[in-house]
């Protein structure tokens, strides 16, 4: 299997997209201007409200709605944290060491959060779960600062080591490598990816982590502004890559320069022989067209998605649950039989289904309505494959098998909202009018507003972004439209086909690739 990471960067947000043998498996997006609460970014903050009917608070982190902070996330080293930053607020010159903090007794597991906590203290918060409908982020006081082979755990004691490595020399070899190198009062967890690495690699990442500690506690002494982001966790491109690299990636193809530039440096800090693979795409086709993400974007979100044969599954969201319903739709039946036809089906819904949950992220409780089979050996095939299918999806996530119904459920860790995609397309003429004029004068608006752009703005190096049926009809020609047009507004004016845009649709982009709202400026005019 070939793992390819394509990333789209445009001026108001950041798409990235991780196919798999060219298939398209995981799709995130992430606004680049708007204040963004990250899973993994701490913050220094203040306990707005006590809840004790919860046993919890919320927590004022500067989220439009208060963070959530139950008695159980604090932590067994809550007590340490919280007599450590009374340490370091004393002395706003000189930081107190880590290493020389007195580690205090675990917190009970039956206290109440009356007793730790009171409104208005300060406190060192991580966000584990962004915010999700109404809910604000949730929270956690258990500290972590992750890397590609190790996690650093501050006021930890402890080396585990990752049970997906199974040779017990290794893990044992790791463990006191580990435990030679860490400093006092630092736990770490290592990862999987830290199987066969050399001491020298894993102290490289040891001493990396230390360093982001360091920087956030020193704002924590430093400035007095509550609350106040400490340590922002690295941008969702360069986590992904961190996650997932591994030899079987042949290529990670980015559109900007800057973000090209940061993930290129952290490839090559943490798999030098791998940088080669990072390449910097100038081409004209947008990134995603040129790579056929977007046809699979658009047939692979919205509430039907078809897959062999006819078959489709029809995906509702909820606010508690995601409902699937398996249909066989057009397919021609076996002629062994309905079971068999049934099982056909059902298979590759589990496949689909599979991709469907780490494309859109679903997470919490999913429920499938599966088409019933008779015999239990056909039950228990779908099972396996359903769990064979999940192995490659990085949540944690658990599956039953089918219930006397045909339902199965399915768990899976929900730290996001769920990648929901509008695939649907309003008429960009008429915007939902029913009227628009005379698609033969489609290129007489389009050259009225060329000339607008060009004699009226002064814009005279720009790119026209079209349906992909008018760019080639704009293009057609040994005389074409678009030629006749750099014959008379000069050779700036250059035509791009987009398949994100609907069929009437355009935008228009400087040379700067920055939009320009052609649509504003006529009702300007008028």
């Amino acid at each position: 299997m070939t793992s390819e990471v394509i990333i789209d960067v445009q001026p108001k947000d950041i798409s990235i997209a991780l196919l798999e043998d060219k298939q398209l498996v995981e799709y995130q997006q992430e606004p680049r201007v708007e204040a963004s609460f990250s899973v993994g970014n701490i913050y220094i903050a203040k306990v707005r409200k006590l809840m004790p009917g919860l046993n919890a608070c919320f927590v004022d982190v500067g989220s439009e709605r208060d963070a959530f902070l139950h008695y159980l996330d604090l932590g067994l080293q809550f007590g340490s944290y919280e007599k450590y930053l009374k340490q370091v607020a004393s002395d706003r010159k000189k930081l107190y060491p880590i290493q020389k903090a007195t580690r205090q007794p675990d917190l009970p597991k039956d206290g109440s959060v009356q007793t730790q906590l009171k409104v208005g203290q300060e406190i060192l918060v991580q966000i584990v779960k962004e915010p999700i409908n109404t809910k604000g982020p949730r929270l956690t006081c258990e500290l972590s600062f992750a890397g590609r082979y190790m996690v650093l755990i501050p006021f930890g004691d402890k080396v585990n080591v990752s049970s997906k490595i199974k040779r017990s020399e290794e893990r044992s070899r790791l463990k006191q490598l580990v435990q030679s190198m860490k400093p006092k009062n630092f736990g770490v967890i290592v990862r999987t990816s830290a199987e066969g690495k050399r001491a020298a690699e894993l102290d490289q990442e040891l001493k990396v982590l230390l360093s982001r500690w360091e920087d956030a506690i020193g704002k924590v002494q430093k400035t007095t502004e509550r609350p106040l982001l400490v340590f922002e966790e690295q941008s969702r491109s360069v986590a992904l890559i961190r996650d997932l690299l591994n030899p079987t990636y042949d290529g990670i193809h980015i559109n900007d320069m800057s973000v090209f530039n940061e993930v290129r440096d952290y490839v090559s800090l943490i798999a030098p022989e791998m940088t080669g693979i990072v390449h910097h795409y100038t081409g004209s086709v947008p990134i995603f067209d040129n790579f056929g993400i977007t046809k699979q974007i658009k047939s692979g979100f919205g509430r039907t998605v078809n897959y062999k044969r006819g078959a489709y599954l029809i995906i509702e969201h909820t606010e508690a649950m995601h409902v699937v319903d398996v249909n066989s739709g057009t397919r021609i039946k076996k002629e062994n039989g309905q079971e068999a036809n049934a099982l056909e089906t059902n298979l590759g819904a589990a496949d689909e289904l599979a991709r469907q949950l780490r494309l859109r992220d679903m997470g919490g409780i999913i429920v499938v309505d599966f088409i019933d089979m008779n015999l239990a050996e056909d039950r228990q095939l779908l099972y396996e494959r359903m769990c064979e299918n999940m192995k490659r999806d990085r949540a944690r996530h658990n599956i039953l098998p089918l219930s006397k119904f045909g339902l199965m459920q399915i768990t899976r860790q929900r730290v996001r909202p769920a990648m929901d995609v509008n695939v649907e397309e309003s008429c960009p003429t008429c915007h939902g009018t029913g009227k628009i004029k005379s698609s033969i004068l489609f290129t007489d608006q389009l050259e009225s507003k060329i000339d607008r752009l060009v004699n009226k703005i002064g814009i005279r190096k720009f790119t026209l972004h079209v349906h992909p049926y008018v760019a080639a009809y704009i293009n057609q020609g040994l005389i074409s439209l678009k030629r006749q047009w750099q014959m008379k507004y000069g050779f700036g004016v250059r035509v791009i086909s987009s398949q994100k845009l609907a069929f009437l649709q355009y935008e228009f982009y400087d040379a700067k690739n920055q939009f320009i709202d052609m649509q504003e400026e006529m009702e300007k005019q008028n």
